[in-house]
């Protein structure tokens, strides 16, 4: 229930949600009989009841979800908890978008409330998994306008936050950075152990005759077997061997090529070294078991740390932007992306081919200043492709836009990429993607030229440049980080029109000039 005076948020199937408490609380009731008559933690009841349990708890936290809003303020609760801010106290609402699996359609839209001393809250209601969907936006239209009855809001429009945006937050950038960099200093750790037990195994020889049992794991060990049988179980899962008489072991896991090569009755030499088998020798095949070198375990150390790159690059892109609107999208990273791909074309081959000595001949120290100042010079690239850039008005340099139709000049059609991002009669459905200047009034096209087909006149006379801006998280993801947008009047109603910067000015100065 919404209106202009009083905003109350409730769950939607709400009686669904109370049934699935009750199934809970039978769940639990079920664990705790079954955890008590048998006394053992692995049984099949025991976890349906323990399923039925979690549940029950998951559907409690949504059924006993509120929001309300009046006169005095707004406030919300959950089972465990009660808030309430008066509305002098709000600085702005706002909306959280977030993609569902990455998808532009399926996503999750909550409100925001920002704070006078800068803290924020995420209401628990009301929220959509829709892009369009009236009810969320009734209510949102309700919240606002007892927001501006009884407060001070800061901004006329409706921020919109998501992870293209300033304000989409760094907690989760920074975790995944760590997470990365702490799996690549374990792996490195591990490396000059690999090392050391490469080298014992390229130095063992087989045991003598008199040697101590102590001893004897430092040697090979040969033991005579005959398979019993052989298991293929798949590339993913590999293979094993069974031996007559388990010995000198019951079975042994392989890969499949060695599932396959062997046969029942081959009568084998293994090779045990440390307590181990490490290879397996037959009159037709010899299989070995791989054990991960220093090389191996240098690149993986090495990968995750330019794995932990990328949402590094994320964090120092929204700390270089923290003084930018939360609602204002930031360029991409994918410049830092390519950073690091450069850096491990010369990386991974060096960690591999020396993985304990990278700084120990002339060649690795050549091959590692080389690199890094490949590395820099990609970086400084990278730093200066995702600058923020500002919009600096409309007086762009003639011939600024590069063009699919032709070089700019008399008498010639020139088609620009930009977008209309309101349905209007010469945008019909948004079926726009070019704009056409040049021999001729400025028409929208459904592609980049040649040719005026499918175009549709701009009445530029009706249009009034209001202002230029950057993108925003309220003007859609398929809007380009890079470009601005031009808000026009339209003989009073408002338009948006997106483009890459330079091309935007030259579209406006063709407005201009009619």
């Amino acid at each position: 229930m919404t209106n202009a005076r009083e905003v109350t948020c409730r769950p939607l199937w709400k009686r669904t949600l109370w049934f699935s408490v009750g199934l809970g609380v039978a769940g639990a009731a079920l664990a705790g009989a079954r955890l008590a008559y048998r006394g053992r933690l692995v049984d099949v009841w025991l976890g349906i009841g323990l399923l039925l349990a979690l549940g029950g708890v998951a559907a409690l936290h949504q059924a006993t979800l509120r929001t309300d809003a009046d006169a005095r303020g707004i406030h919300w609760r959950t089972w465990w908890r009660r808030r309430s801010v008066s509305w002098p106290d709000v600085a702005d609402l706002r909306v959280r978008l977030r993609h569902a699996n990455n998808s532009r359609i399926q996503n999750t839209r909550r409100v925001i409330l920002v704070l006078r001393d800068g803290h924020k809250r995420l209401l628990p209601l009301p929220r959509s998994w829709s892009s369009e969907d009236p009810e969320f936006d009734a209510t949102l239209d309700a919240l606002r306008a007892l927001h501006r009855r009884y407060g001070d809001p800061e901004s006329s429009h409706l921020p919109v936050v998501s992870y293209r945006t300033a304000g989409a937050g760094r907690a989760g950038a920074l975790s995944v950075c760590a997470l990365l960099l702490a799996g690549a200093g374990v792996a490195a750790w591990f490396v000059p152990g690999a090392a050391s037990d490469q080298q014992a195994w390229k130095s063992a020889r087989p045991c003598a005759a008199g040697t101590a049992a102590a001893e004897r794991r430092e040697c090979l060990t040969t033991l005579p077997a005959v398979i019993a049988r052989t298991e293929d179980r798949g590339p993913k899962r590999g293979g094993r061997l069974y031996f007559t008489d388990g010995r000198p072991l019951e079975r042994l896991a392989v890969n499949q090529e060695a599932a396959q090569e062997f046969r029942t009755g081959d009568r084998v030499e293994l090779t045990v070294w440390r307590g181990e088998v490490r290879q397996v020798a037959g009159e037709r095949f010899v299989w070995r078991e791989h054990v991960s070198g220093p090389g191996e375990l240098a690149v993986v150390a090495a990968v995750l740390a330019l794995a932990a790159g990328y949402p590094g690059a994320l964090v120092v892109l929204r700390l270089r932007a923290r003084r930018l609107p939360d609602d204002d999208v930031l360029p991409s990273a994918l410049p830092f992306v390519g950073a690091l791909v450069g850096t491990a074309l010369w990386l991974l081959p060096l960690c591999y081919l020396h993985p304990t000595s990278l700084l120990g001949s002339p060649r690795t120290v050549t091959w590692a200043a080389a690199g890094s100042l490949t590395t820099l010079g990609l970086l400084a690239w990278a730093w200066r492709a995702t600058r923020i850039r500002m919009p600096k008005g409309t007086d762009a340099a003639p011939g600024a836009a590069e063009t699919a139709g032709g070089a700019d000049g008399e008498g010639q059609e020139v088609f620009v990429s930009a977008r209309f991002l309101e349905d209007t009669d010469y945008n019909p459905h948004g079926f726009g993607t070019h704009i056409v200047l040049g021999d001729g009034p400025p028409a929208v096209t459904p592609h980049p030229g040649p040719g005026r087909f499918a175009a549709r006149r701009i009445p530029v006379e009706r249009l009034t440049v209001k202002d230029v801006r950057r993108a925003r998280g309220s003007d859609g993801d398929t809007v380009p980080r890079s470009w601005h947008i031009a808000e026009l009047d339209d003989a009073g109603r408002p338009v948006r029109l997106a483009a890459d910067p330079a091309d935007l000015n030259r579209v406006l100065r063709e407005f201009g000039a009619r």
